[in-house]
């Protein structure tokens, strides 16, 4: 393939001996390509332009790394070697092509930041794996590893996850692991790492389904990782997650684990089975086995260019084996949108999505969520919304946190923990949006919704209650019309209007809709909102920011 000029891949033929003016020149496109990966760029020397795999001599290639080194000094940062292929030429001389991964060492906490949903059925070894990825010890074969992770006791009692928590594992700028392994705390993982995975650890039993949509639709996952038991296969909840991952269109991968309990009968009748339904009309992935490092590179840069390939690991995390081959993948994944797309972003006005509210002692109320667009600064003035009477309030932002330690502006795309001092918490919600002043939002209790019936055990119709999730939103509503036809059945698609039947929310149009009610289950899109003018509220004006009350 020919050279992108976007893009974080750069192709070198060599790189020996510059000249000044072309070793400057140099260093600029390698700014480019940090910035344009932001942070990361990936070097193949030994390519033409054209993608065409020329391969150096040995003594080229020492002379081109030496360059290399030499060039991301210059630049701040450092550089690994990924992995180096011979060329088959006609020539005595063996030549080679090798693929350097060039990261930039952090300035003002600017990691790079992943987030990485983890799905799959109940007893999968979903927070085992997490356990041993992040503290950097294996299991016992009993859910050692886990304990760590869970923050609930009747969570430890029973082994299963019913909340969403967080685990942080970070990479250092020469691709080493850097995690809780030698007792650090999360400030020092944060501080010695260039680029952060987090993961959302999600429940995987049926009964909490609605906590693991809640944490793929509000917390925005970059990527999800669909845990499956090497012994049981496919049952359960991993089709129906499988399912949300497609819905909500989240590139995913898949980890098979527990292979140390079975033969290798089972664990390649369990990747066939897999392989079977991603090639599926439905889902149409190509399944990407990873066996070796080399597999592991061209899976993180395939998955990321194109969402179709879904890469299959097989590991253990009791005997550890292929677990560095998912730690190799996670280092070189690179983020999904560009510089450009966030700097779009940031420029926009600041909305922070509000999931989580806690109480704590000495600082007050706090937030937890997401920056979906805009910057948001300590000491800034925003107002969070809406009430149950569809108002506004005023609030000051006094401090904010990310990855538990402390952080002075937070820019789109990043999750953090907002403290607001003394406001009361009985008057926050999960689902409501902190915004700037002067954005005037716009609320509405009745939307309408292109969906798809996913699946329906009688006729879906006008007075039907669903439990409509929308990012962060989680409400009950009431189906009021069904645009063009009575009733829907499985599989059709229709547009629909819905009332929230509790309160106004904060929606956009374009947003992603999933709902529920018992066994019905249906996707979509919102189309159109009714916003309220406030006759409704019994004002006779329509809101103005004068109105807000305070």
């Amino acid at each position: 393939p020919d050279q992108a000029e976007d893009g974080n891949i750069e192709y070198k033929l060599k790189l020996v001996n510059p000249s000044q003016y072309r070793f400057e020149h140099l260093v600029t496109q390698m700014k480019w390509r940090l910035q344009e990966g932001r942070g990361e760029a990936v070097y193949q020397i030994g390519v033409e332009d054209n993608g065409l795999l020329v391969g150096l001599s040995e003594e080229e290639m020492r002379a081109s790394l030496k360059t290399l080194r030499r060039m991301a000094e210059k630049v701040g940062a450092d550089i690994t070697v990924l992995r180096e292929r011979e060329v088959d030429y006609d020539s005595d001389v063996p030549r080679k092509i090798t693929e350097v991964l060039v990261r930039k060492v952090p300035d003002n906490q600017q990691f790079l930041d992943l987030r990485v949903a983890v799905l799959g059925n109940v007893d999968s070894g979903k927070s085992t794996l997490l356990g041993v990825l992040t503290q950097g010890e294996l299991d016992n074969g009993r859910g050692r590893a886990r304990l760590n992770l869970f923050r609930h006791l009747h969570e430890i009692q029973s082994g299963r996850t019913s909340s969403i928590s967080f685990e942080i594992l970070g990479f250092n700028s020469k691709g080493e692991v850097v995690n809780y392994s030698d007792s650090r705390t999360a400030e020092e993982i944060c501080e010695s790492s260039s680029k952060m995975i987090t993961f959302i650890d999600l429940a995987g039993h049926h009964k909490y389904l609605k906590t693991t949509i809640f944490g793929l639709t509000s917390y925005c996952p970059d990527f999800a990782m669909l845990v499956v038991s090497a012994n049981t296969g496919i049952a359960g909840t991993t089709r129906e997650h499988l399912g949300l991952a497609m819905a909500l269109k989240v590139p995913f991968f898949i980890v098979i684990s527990k292979v140390d309990l079975c033969s290798k009968a089972t664990v390649e009748r369990t990747v066939k089975q897999l392989e079977r339904i991603l090639k599926q009309p439905g889902c149409n992935k190509l399944p990407l086995l990873v066996n070796s490092d080399d597999d592991a590179v061209t899976a993180a840069q395939q998955f990321a260019q194109s969402p179709n390939i879904t890469p299959i690991f097989t590991l253990s995390s009791v005997s550890g084996e292929n677990l560095d081959l998912l730690k190799v993948f996670l280092n070189i994944l690179p983020p999904l949108t560009n510089s450009k797309e966030q700097e779009e972003l940031m420029q926009q006005l600041t909305e922070f999505q509000v999931d989580e509210i806690y109480t704590v002692p000495e600082v007050g109320t706090v937030v937890g969520g997401t920056l979906s667009s805009g910057i948001c600064r300590e000491g800034e003035n925003l107002v969070v919304g809406p009430t149950d009477d569809g108002k506004f309030l005023r609030l000051k932002v006094c401090s904010i946190q990310r990855n538990r330690s402390a952080c002075r502006v937070l820019r789109a795309g990043q999750a953090a923990t907002l403290a607001l001092g003394p406001f009361d918490r009985s008057l926050l919600r999960k689902g409501m949006v902190m915004v700037s002043p002067e954005m005037n939002p716009t609320i509405c209790s009745v939307f309408e919704a292109e969906i798809v019936l996913l699946f329906h055990a009688t006729t879906f119709r006008k007075g039907f209650q669903v439990t409509v999730h929308v990012g962060n939103v989680r409400q009950t509503a009431i189906v009021e019309k069904i645009h063009g036809k009575d009733k829907l059945r499985t599989g059709e698609k229709a547009v629909v209007r819905f009332r929230f039947i509790k309160h106004p929310e904060y929606l956009k149009i374009g947003a992603k809709l999933l709902f529920r009610e018992g066994v019905t289950k249906g996707i979509g899109h919102v189309t159109d909102l009714q916003a309220i003018t406030t006759k409704e509220n019994g004002l006779e004006e329509s809101l103005g920011p004068a109105q807000l009350s305070f």
